[in-house]
């Protein structure tokens, strides 16, 4: 049996970006042409800036990134801390770091993002661990190469806030009990 239900457009529900936003991250917003942000937005920043963990699940194109790209800079600009991101695929994993990328020129950051996963060279992996803000990787490699070697990665854990799992609800069947 299945079932379906339509409902209505609706205009969405925008808040001035965060006060308590680094200036520096403000402004790379802005100069992104982000100048307010979606309720959803807003009050995943809330619910971070509290610690408490949240999920976010809203359709496709609808700024989910921003929910958890925001606490994660902010945290690394003002106190070093690391982020951990985990994409099923690679595609999805390439550009979140070039959004990533793209948000640190646009407000010259100095945040530090890499990819890690098989393709990553072995002459890069240290440097990875030792100086990336946020590591984007795979479950595969979280499984493989991360934490069979978690001494090598332990200053990076030792600074690890956030562990982002992106397109969770592909984590299911073999490949969700797996990851589980």
């Amino acid at each position: 049996m299945a079932a379906g239900r339509r409902s209505p457009a609706r205009a969405g529900r925008c808040e001035p970006l965060p006060e308590d936003l680094p200036e520096a991250l403000a402004l790379a917003l802005r100069a992104r042409g982000i100048a307010q942000l979606y309720s959803h937005q807003a009050e995943a920043w809330r619910i971070a800036q509290q610690g408490a963990d949240l999920v976010a699940v809203t359709p496709t194109a609808s700024g989910k990134t921003l929910c958890y790209t925001l606490p994660v800079v902010a945290a690394a600009l003002r106190e070093r801390r690391k982020a951990l991101y985990l994409f099923p695929t690679k595609a999805l994993a390439q550009d979140q770091v070039a959004e990533l990328l793209e948000l640190n020129r646009a407000g010259n950051l100095g945040l530090r993002a890499a990819t890690f996963d098989g393709d990553t060279p072995g002459d890069a992996r240290q440097a990875i661990r030792l100086n990336s803000d946020i590591v984007v990787s795979n479950p595969d490699m979280l499984h493989q190469a991360i934490l069979p070697h978690h001494t090598k990665w332990a200053q990076f854990f030792e600074n690890l806030r956030f562990v982002v799992i992106d397109e969770v609800h592909t984590y299911r069947g073999v490949f969700g009990s797996h990851v589980a």
